[in-house]
């Protein structure tokens, strides 16, 4: 017997009183898939999929909101270090409600705000070498669709103080930005921090150095863009445009001394004006090649300034959870630059390949 979607999380707090572990309700669901496209990466489609009711230590999710991440632009086309699939399901970040769980769930409850942890084997401590195939959206389909059903290791609880679609933003970026600033930096208050760029992980890097008590600095190509990240908390803007040998400028921003910490995404294009900007005992977060990949290890120019450099790769729940106590704490927000409806997911991919926002873009669901 089928019934009206609406009426999915009292069914299923009923199934859960009764001792029951699934939902009968909803067997089939529209999903977004990535779908093989020869040579040329995947092709983005809408379909119908079936709803995989939750089994022992799992749970349902109905999904509200996605975001995406560069990421997915490298997957959708064929460019991301990944084992070929046929389909996938794109999109590693999202936000959901639990209308089902099943035996021996005990993290959650019907009705639990909940978001899926990036890599879903990642719990604690040190990664192990096969975590990256645990990686929703990659390794593992993703959240693009109306309903995931997940072990309940993989979730955490979504802040107070966040919305559904502001929830969404949180496991890959703000994560990412999170443990370069704070896992692996140990950002101080009065600390130089050095943003490349207004995306996602930049902004999360503005919003933790602004809680922090810390002094960001933005590189941008657009001064509107700089403007915005002004508003928003950040001591000074550079557009890399106007300013190529913008190491200068980062000088001339902190009085001579550099900053103390740079979430590089630029890769080895902005490399070299990243190293030339450092202070004294700094530290550099790898993250991305917006520039491209490759180039050689500074080792010089980072025992000349007594330097760290860590690479990063998104991070643990018990990362994401300490995480999530800041942002509660001191009532971080995202900054979301536009959110799409379900079914434009392809105008959200196109505003993502385009370079043209600010923060964070998020599909409702």
């Amino acid at each position: 017997m089928r019934h009206s979607a609406r009426f999915l999380p009292l069914l299923a707090a009923l199934f859960c009183i009764f001792g029951g572990s699934t939902v009968e309700a909803q067997t089939t669901q529209k999903q977004w898939q990535l779908t093989r496209a020869g040579t040329e990466g995947y092709k983005l489609t809408l379909t119908q999929a079936p709803v995989r009711q939750p089994g022992a230590n799992e749970v349902l999710v109905k999904m509200h909101a996605a975001s995406l991440n560069r990421r997915d632009i490298y997957v959708m086309r064929g460019r991301y270090p990944m084992p070929p699939r046929g389909r996938l399901v794109p999109l590693s970040d999202g936000a959901g409600e639990v209308v089902a769980v099943g035996p021996g769930v005990t993290r959650f409850k019907v009705g639990s705000r909940v978001m899926p942890i990036f890599f879903q084997s990642w719990i604690e401590g040190r990664p192990t070498p096969d975590v990256t195939a645990s990686s929703l959206g990659g390794g593992l389909d993703g959240v693009l669709t109306e309903y995931v059903t997940l072990n309940e290791q993989g979730l955490v609880a979504i802040p107070d103080n966040l919305s559904y679609e502001e929830a969404a933003t949180l496991p890959c970026a703000a994560l990412t930005a999170w443990n370069g600033l704070f896992t692996r930096g140990h950002i101080q208050a009065g600390d130089n921090v050095l943003l490349l760029g207004t995306g996602g992980v930049a902004m999360f890097g503005l919003r933790f150095a602004v809680a922090a008590g810390a002094k960001p600095i933005v590189t941008s190509s657009s001064d509107e863009k700089l403007a915005r990240a002004k508003a928003l908390g950040a001591v000074g803007g550079i557009n890399y445009k106007t300013h190529p040998d913008w190491e200068k400028e980062v000088r001339a921003l902190t009085n001579g001394l550099g900053v103390h910490h740079v979430l590089e995404v630029g890769g080895k294009d902005t490399l070299p004006h990243t190293l030339a900007s450092l202070a004294p005992g700094a530290h550099v977060a790898l993250i991305g090649g917006l520039g491209g990949f490759g180039g050689d290890i500074p080792v010089m120019a980072l025992m000349n300034s007594n330097a760290t450099a860590s690479g990063i790769y998104v991070g643990s729940r018990e990362q994401f959870e300490a995480m999530n106590a800041f942002i509660a704490k001191h009532g971080v927000k995202p900054v979301i630059d536009k959110v799409f409806e379900f079914k434009d997911a392809e105008a959200a991919y196109q505003l993502m390949e385009s370079g043209s926002f600010f923060g964070k873009i998020v599909i409702r669901i």
